[in-house]
């Protein structure tokens, strides 16, 4: 089977009619993870805190398709307030290495969170 779903209860349970991943061949497309405990709790207080449980999220989702965040080659990051960039920028980089993927930061309207952030990885076949 070439499209396969990827799941993990290392994150939280999609709160809608989609994925945590699915792989591709060896294409895997993570979907938009957020500030959220694998339990679905909102991570409340500092957006720091909030972009690294994002990025663990996502990190959790790549494992489980037996990668890591080191075989991103796109990723989409979406704030509600772009001040937080520097921040997010930040955390982005402890969870990154070269060669950095490529990155869209966007602002967005998204409901009730701050940050919400997918990636493309390409696994060694």
């Amino acid at each position: 089977m070439r499209k396969r779903a990827i799941s993990t209860p290392s994150a939280p349970t999609p709160g809608g009619a989609y994925s945590q991943a699915i792989a591709f061949d060896n294409l895997v497309f993570l979907s938009g993870q957020g500030p959220f405990t694998s339990d679905g709790k909102k991570v409340e207080g500092e957006f720091v805190d909030a972009a690294r449980q994002t990025f663990e999220n996502l990190a959790a989702v790549a494992e489980a398709a037996g990668g890591s965040l080191d075989d991103a080659v796109r990723v989409g990051v979406f704030l509600t307030d772009m001040s937080n960039f520097p921040v997010m920028n930040e955390v982005y980089g402890s969870f990154f290495s070269d060669p950095l993927p490529a990155r869209t930061t966007v602002q967005s309207g998204l409901p009730g969170f701050e940050i919400e952030v997918d990636a493309i990885l390409a696994l060694d076949a």
